[in-house]
């Protein structure tokens, strides 16, 4: 968001999910109640609810990542739900593939890819 402070996170670092469910996440040892971005350089709150809410500012901190992502999974929460197109041709013209499905496969395929020590970020919308 503007005037953010990217270095600024929950947890500085890359970190993988050790649950979701009942409204957040649990990484790094803790537990945060809501949404999250989780980048290489560390796992913030989001401020994301919902899919409809979503604008192309609440995903600036993926572009401001250094060196850049790869790739970015999005957590659409309980239902599939498809970015919007706006967002969708800043990612391809950014050269970072985008990936939206619920917010379990997605914390799962992200944990995969941290493993495989691929640049990903994944914006996770909280389920219960």
């Amino acid at each position: 968001m503007a005037g953010e402070d990217l270095g600024a996170g929950y947890a500085p670092g890359r970190h993988m999910l050790d649950s979701y469910g009942r409204g957040g996440f649990r990484f790094a040892g803790m537990s945060h109640k809501g949404s999250i971005l989780a980048l290489p350089s560390g796992v913030r709150a989001w401020p994301v609810t919902a899919m409809r809410d979503l604008t192309p500012e609440h995903l600036d901190a993926v572009f401001a990542e250094a060196p850049p992502l790869d790739f970015l999974l999005v957590g659409t929460g309980p239902d599939l739900a498809r970015v919007p197109e706006a967002i969708r041709r800043r990612f391809r013209e950014a050269g970072i593939s985008l990936d939206a499905m619920q917010t379990g496969p997605a914390a799962r395929t992200y944990n995969v890819l941290v493993a495989e020590d691929r640049r990903v970020g994944a914006a996770l919308i909280a389920v219960e």
